[in-house]
């Protein structure tokens, strides 16, 4: 007999994953890649490395399925709503489900196992929500769930008799005393990223993303962007992210388009990369220019020299400016 696990390079899919090593059964990791995994921030390769390493501390081979181009959509318009922040995690976990589905066809197995927990996570882990999820999935009956197995209604792989209940769990509600229990009794001790987590769920990331949205440049990229620096509003039609530290100013200037204005602190004077995008007129490229000083080590002086461009340009341009006041940069601030 064949499954399914899913993994996400989290505790709770790699202790699911084990319980049911131990019975015997045989299974394939699979493992989906989103750009809104906390596991890994500045990067649009989601909890890969995570679930990477799980997988070989399990000896499974791990398959590996990039849903962007799909999770784009369902975040810009989830049938089933957002969570608290921007999280659709209904629609998200169907989606992933019916990745599942889809390997099971292909590498013959027969049903599908997963991680979680009856009420452990607020919009998705309640039963009812769980139902909908495996229905709208095509799935009913066939996603076994060991961590609480035996709290939940029998699934076709028990009353068909391809493993048994007693040997699974019945964990139940928001704590992880338990899991962490398992894991210390299993000897797994390396789980990068343990309660999982998405930066949907995250509010200063939510924010970002609904500006992102409503002003337009709703793709990859500007998603990848939203991970870094600290952004700021400056119109309808022009943003500016600032680094907050060296590897930040490297990676804005790695994603600066010939069109893009950078704004940077003039010589003998430490501060951040800034990187400009939409349409800069005098006023706003005067602002930009105050933003960035705000973040340089002026050393008490009240001005300092602030050089800017646009990205195409070869020739630098030198502005002497104050640090924008504290009242009118958060005002800004996304």
């Amino acid at each position: 007999m064949k499954a399914i696990t899913l993994i996400s390079g989290g505790l709770d899919s790699t202790l699911a994953t084990r319980i049911i090593q131990e019975i015997g059964l045989e299974l394939i990791a699979l493992n989906t890649i989103s750009p809104f995994c906390l596991c890994n921030r500045r990067s649009s390769k989601g909890c890969l490395h995570g679930a990477n390493s799980a997988a070989k501390q399990l000896g499974l081979k791990l398959i590996s399925v990039d849903v962007t181009n799909d999770f784009l959509e369902i975040v810009k318009n989830p049938k089933h709503g957002y969570g608290s922040n921007m999280n659709p995690c209904i629609d998200c976990r169907i989606l992933l489900f019916k990745k599942a589905k889809e390997l099971m066809a292909s590498e013959g197995a027969s049903f599908v196992i997963t991680g979680e927990v009856l009420g452990q996570r607020p919009m998705s882990q309640k039963l009812n929500t769980m139902r909908l999820i495996e229905k709208e999935s095509g799935l009913e009956g066939l996603v076994l769930r060991p961590l609480s197995a035996r709290v939940l209604e029998e699934t076709i792989p028990e009353k068909r008799g391809w493993l048994s209940r007693e040997k699974l769990l019945a964990i139940n509600g928001r704590g992880r005393r338990e899991q962490m229990d398992l894991a210390a009794k299993l000897g797994i001790n390396d789980y990068p990223c343990p309660s999982g987590g998405c930066l949907l769920t995250d509010p200063e990331f939510s924010k970002r993303l609904k500006d992102l949205m409503k002003y337009g440049g709703f793709n990859l990229e500007n998603i990848q962007l939203l991970k870094i620096g600290r952004h700021f509003r400056l119109d309808e039609k022009t943003k500016l992210i600032v680094g907050r530290n060296e590897k930040e100013n490297e990676i804005l200037l790695s994603f600066a388009k010939e069109y893009d204005h950078l704004f940077m602190p003039g010589d003998n004077l430490a501060g951040p990369t800034s990187l400009g995008k939409g349409i800069f007129n005098e006023e706003l490229l005067k602002l930009s220019c105050g933003i960035t000083c705000r973040y340089c080590d002026i050393n008490g002086e009240r001005n300092a020299e602030i050089i800017y461009k646009k990205h195409s340009e070869k020739e630098d341009k030198i502005l002497a400016v104050s640090p924008l006041e504290e009242t009118k940069l958060l005002s800004l601030r996304i």
